[in-house]
């Protein structure tokens, strides 16, 4: 591994601001091409290293196995403590951090195992049908709450610098409903995002990654 790290991911998928903190990190990686579904032979290679058939898992330079991308994303700031990616423990800003990474963890991310595969637990058609109109709806409902409860301190959730929380916000906002939902139910939050679509060292990511194709907020 030449001492870097080995992310399993795909694009579009919870690996992408996993990626986008290893590129700010400036840390050596690489990408295990993965689906995050239960078929498929790249499915098999996910199963390998992490029993729940689901991306993103991170092999840590040391040869440690992480999976939970909030966990991953919070143990990537705190391993790199100049590089100012999450408030060091003592912060006034720290319970917040926590707070909104567990929230898009549990609340939103979390749905998105009925979303990507409705079948997984729909009776019928008008089911899978159903299932897709509530959890967008519940989402919708939790971009709401955060946005009425949190104020971004500066430019970015937490000050004039970049966190993973922006990262980890910015990505799954992109996810169905997709961000004109986003923007309508937490307006104070939109600055935010589009200021991490916009950040200049994450551009390559973007375009290799999630590109902005033409209707991509809707």
């Amino acid at each position: 591994m030449d001492g870097g790290y080995v992310v399993y991911g795909a694009a579009g998928a919870g690996s992408v601001p996993v990626e986008a903190a290893l590129t700010l990190l400036d840390q050596p990686y690489r990408v295990v091409e993965a689906a995050s579904r239960d078929q498929g032979a790249a499915n098999e290679e996910v199963a390998r290293v992490n029993p729940m058939r689901q991306v993103p898992a991170l092999i840590l330079p040391s040869g440690e196995l992480m999976t939970e991308s909030a966990a991953i994303l919070i143990h990537l700031a705190e391993s790199h403590p100049r590089s100012a990616l999450g408030p060091p423990i003592g912060s006034a800003l720290r319970p917040r951090f926590l707070r909104w990474m567990a929230f898009i963890s549990a609340q939103i991310y979390a749905l998105y195992w009925i979303r990507d595969a409705p079948s997984r637990l729909a009776a019928d058609l008008d089911h899978e049908a159903l299932l897709r109109e509530r959890t967008a709806a519940r989402i919708a409902e939790c971009w709401r709450i955060m946005g009425s409860q949190i104020e971004p301190v500066g430019r970015f959730m937490l000050g004039e610098e970049i966190s993973v929380l922006d990262l980890y916000m910015t990505v799954v906002s992109r996810w169905g409903p997709r961000r004109r939902v986003f923007y309508e139910a937490a307006p104070r939050l939109g600055g935010v995002v589009r200021a991490v679509d916009g950040e200049p060292r994450l551009a390559a990511l973007w375009a290799a990654r999630m590109p902005f194709k033409e209707g991509w907020e809707s």
